[in-house]
């Protein structure tokens, strides 16, 4: 194997999201292992609205992610939530990349969104209904972070293969 990627889904979702499955798919044929944590018991304790299930489900993947890099080569992978919880644990773990889907820049009372300064690639809906467009882009651009605006809502559900294509092009990019 090449490396190890974390794939984590989003508010309300699971592991068997359709677009963490995408992502599954694209880093096994790329000869990388993954998994893709379980989060739907914390989501099920609160509202995303609350952020109680925030600080659970970083400690989660910061658990997950150490033990994956004292391994070999880490790359981390989420959509809306599972994007900001990977942006923010890559600061405390090394990783060879990022991939976010969705990535919500602010969430009220939490702190504004930050990442390593690895490769990153981002794919958000230009119709984003919960995180406007153009705050991802402002994010972004000091990030020299590859980005791709889609004609879709938050839920990028027109375009898990576009996706699945851009987090394919991130793995290559990251070859060891």
């Amino acid at each position: 194997m090449k490396g190890h990627c974390i794939l984590s889904h989003g508010f309300e979702s699971g592991p068997d999201a359709t677009k963490v499955t995408a992502l599954a798919d694209v880093a096994k044929r790329h000869g990388w292992s993954h998994e893709r944590p379980d989060y739907s018991d914390l989501d099920a304790m609160s509202e995303v609205s609350t952020h109680g299930n925030v600080p659970a489900r970083l400690q989660r993947l910061l658990q997950i992610a150490r033990e994956a890099a004292a391994r070999g080569p880490l790359i981390l992978a989420g959509s809306s939530l599972g994007a900001w919880i990977s942006a923010k644990v890559s600061l405390e773990v090394p990783v060879r990349g990022l991939f976010l889907m969705a990535p919500p820049i602010s969430m009220g009372p939490a702190p504004e969104l930050d990442a390593a300064r690895v490769p990153m690639s981002i794919i958000h809906g230009w119709h984003d209904e919960l995180i406007p467009a153009q705050q991802v882009v402002d994010w972004a651009a000091p990030r020299a972070a590859r980005l791709l605006l889609v004609n879709d809502s938050h839920r990028l559900s027109d375009h898990v293969q576009a996706s699945a294509e851009a987090f394919g092009q991130l793995l290559a990019r990251l070859q060891p």
